[in-house]
């Protein structure tokens, strides 16, 4: 087992579910949101990302059922998924995604071919794991974005889904660029089952309804970010509000994430939301000794 694995096991152990009564709250549904965040660091030779991350339990339910990857790992590989459905295999389903993505990234090279089996692989892995449990099904959108090289600056994102991916520019001025197409029955042009909406996802991973994982590519420059979020971030707040906030460097990069949560929240977002932010530093002078 790796030591993200390790971890990640330590921290299911500790997600509020039903089978563990004693620690379901912790200031989320009736008893208010609450928001995690993280910060860390990853350094080649040549280049540095610096990273942040924050996630709230929204007012839906009792359990966040957004997941999304820890920020001390050796590996640029950096993952958002959101719980499709509600209740604990939600939750389940999103928090094993991550896990699986990073099980096959982590000691992979970086290619078209490895990250959507990555994310095949999860969609497999998602349902056998809560079929442990129920004969219910369990799924979850995702967005990732993963990258090879010491540069730091080649990068492959990919998604299930709505989960979003931006392009947060150097130039203030220039709007953030959307690297991702929400995976809904309106975009894909299908009909909703009953009940459902058109903007309702209509692919997600743990039910077998993907067969190829969205994939571009994308080159990331000095002083700029990428940005993965949950719908209950990019639903209530758009692109240019993103940029604004983020581009905030009296604040540290994990204060400007709770800002931007707390921007959302303002406006009325009741969901689960969750935030992840790699800002690429500056390309390190000559001589410089980083290591990963």
């Amino acid at each position: 087992m790796t030591d993200y694995e390790r971890k990640q096991e330590r921290t299911l152990m500790t997600v509020p579910t039903p089978w563990e009564p004693a620690i379901v709250a912790h200031g989320c549904g009736a008893h208010g949101p609450a928001t995690t965040v993280e910060s860390g660091a990853l350094a080649t030779p040549v280049a540095r990302l610096d990273l942040a991350a924050a996630s709230f339990c929204g007012l839906r339910h009792d359990v966040n059922e957004d997941a999304h990857s820890a920020l001390d790992g050796a590996a640029p590989v950096f993952v958002v998924a959101d719980g499709v459905g509600g209740g604990a295999m939600a939750s389940r389903a999103s928090r094993e995604l991550v896990r699986r993505v990073h099980r096959v990234l982590d000691d992979r090279r970086i290619e078209d071919a490895s990250v959507r089996a990555a994310l095949l692989i999860a969609d497999h892995e998602v349902a056998r794991s809560i079929a442990t449990e129920t004969e219910q099904p369990g799924a979850a959108t995702v967005v990732l974005c993963a990258c090879e090289g010491e540069a730091l600056s080649a990068w492959l994102v990919a998604w299930v889904g709505d989960c979003r991916a931006y392009r947060v520019f150097a130039d203030t001025d220039r709007e953030p660029e959307l690297l991702t197409r929400d995976d809904t029955y309106r975009h894909l042009g299908e009909t909703p089952p009953a009940g459902g909406s058109a903007d309702d996802p209509a692919r997600m991973v743990g039910n077998g309804a993907v067969s190829v994982p969205n994939l571009s590519q994308v080159a990331l420059g000095d002083d700029e970010m990428l940005v993965l979020c949950s719908d209950g971030v990019h639903k209530h707040v758009d692109a240019c509000d993103i940029s604004r906030v983020l581009r905030r460097g009296s604040l540290t990069l994990a204060r400007r994430c709770t800002r931007l949560l707390t921007l959302a929240r303002a406006r009325h977002s009741r969901d689960d939301a969750t935030v992840l932010v790699i800002h690429r530093a500056a390309v390190a002078p000559r001589g410089t000794t980083a290591k990963l």
